[in-house]
């Protein structure tokens, strides 16, 4: 696919006193094709870009070749993005990128300080994944370990190769407004949308619902289209529940980074996370899946983690945790897609309308003999004394 012109979008800039991080430091971590797209946007979007693969063999072969033709092919990596390996560190980033898989975040993020990162550096999740063992956003963990303001995430509808030749919708979400923006500000120089978010938290789990929501429906297409949109919307709704509780607002939920997202995976044929559910239909054992499709997939690390920890907030997630036990094999396909098609979702909280009180005996009275307020205002129109 030829690389076009991107469209020159509006900027997002406003307030008094924001700047622009244009010539700032970014290093991404991670150079599968996720990782390697955002890096080319970051360089065409202004910043002095680094791309960090995990072995010196892979960054000398990105280096040489000036193409990740693993896992990104036919996209040209722009002559100002510098590709290292990862044990170079992180002692001049001023924005680190994290696009390693999700069983690797936890690992990741407890090295970070340890690999250099500086005191005042911001860190951008990608990630559409959980952190293991406990199934945490990993802006939570994040937050925790370096506080708010410098925590952010990449969510929204964004296959690499489109990205990267026709742009996306992107949404950059953190807690600081200053953070959200700079990163808004970067992608829509590099001709890509990119909303603003405050609701990391909520982007986060969109991202990991629209996973979860695309691996079933995968799994259950060949059983009927109907199976397959409950199969989604079923699990969106117990992710969503979920969220909710956890401080998520539901308009994450609704828009780019949630449902825009799961249509885009949903009708993508290389989808990774749709083409491992169609694996597991096959009886593709889940372990397998990985090797097969040539990357990892989010969602076969993440649902068992999402499962548990909506089941420990006290929500009943039926669906979402039959596709676990689908993963690990514990579920007959048979049995999931029966369970899919008879599960009931919780009653609607119907909003009800308070009676109208009647007025007591006495006031009744009163106005069935004229005394009332409502029969004095009536004399009083009509002239009456």
């Amino acid at each position: 696919m030829p690389d076009r012109p991107r469209p020159q979008l509006p900027s997002p800039l406003r307030g008094v006193g924001f700047q622009a991080p244009f010539g700032r430091r970014a290093v991404v971590v991670g150079a599968g094709s996720f990782g390697t797209a955002v890096a080319v946007l970051l360089a065409r979007g202004g910043l002095r870009t680094t791309l960090q693969a995990r072995t010196r063999e892979q960054a000398e072969r990105l280096a040489t070749d000036r193409e990740n033709a693993v896992y990104l092919p036919g996209v040209e990596l722009p002559r100002e993005l510098r590709v290292e390996a990862a044990d170079a560190g992180l002692a001049r980033a001023e924005f680190v990128f994290l696009g390693v898989p999700s069983h690797d975040l936890d690992a990741v993020i407890a090295g970070l300080v340890a690999r250099g990162l500086g005191p005042r550096a911001s860190v951008v999740s990608l990630s559409k994944g959980l952190v293991p063992p406990t199934g945490r956003a990993p802006t939570v963990v994040l937050r925790e370990q370096f506080g708010p303001e410098r925590v952010a995430c990449i969510g929204g509808p964004a296959h690499a190769r489109e990205m990267v030749h026709e742009g996306a919708g992107l949404v950059a979400a953190s807690e600081d407004e200053a953070l959200a923006l700079q990163l808004a500000r970067v992608f829509i120089q590099a001709g890509v949308v990119c909303e603003e978010s405050n609701d990391p938290l909520g982007v986060e789990l969109a991202g990991a619902a629209k996973n979860a929501a695309a691996l079933a429906a995968g799994a259950t297409e060949r059983q009927g289209l109907n199976a397959a949109g409950a199969a989604a919307g079923h699990i969106f709704a117990e992710v969503w529940r979920y969220a909710e509780a956890q401080g998520a607002r539901a308009d994450s939920m609704i828009g780019l980074a949630g449902t825009g997202d799961l249509v885009a995976t949903a009708l993508a044929p290389q989808s990774r996370n749709r083409r491992a559910g169609e694996l597991l239909a096959d009886g593709v054992a889940a372990e397998e899946i990985p090797q097969r499709i040539g990357q990892a997939v989010e969602a076969l690390e993440s649902v068992p983690l999402l499962a548990e920890a909506i089941e420990r907030a006290g929500f009943e997630a039926p669906v979402t945790g039959g596709l676990a036990r689908l993963i690990a094999a514990d579920l007959p396909l048979d049995d999931w897609v029966a369970l899919v098609r008879t599960t009931v979702p919780p009653p609607a909280r119907f909003r009800r309308v308070p009676a109208r009180p009647r007025p007591r005996w006495w006031a009744r009275l009163r106005e069935r003999l004229g005394l009332g307020r409502g029969a004095r205002e009536r004399r009083a129109l009509e002239g009456g004394s």
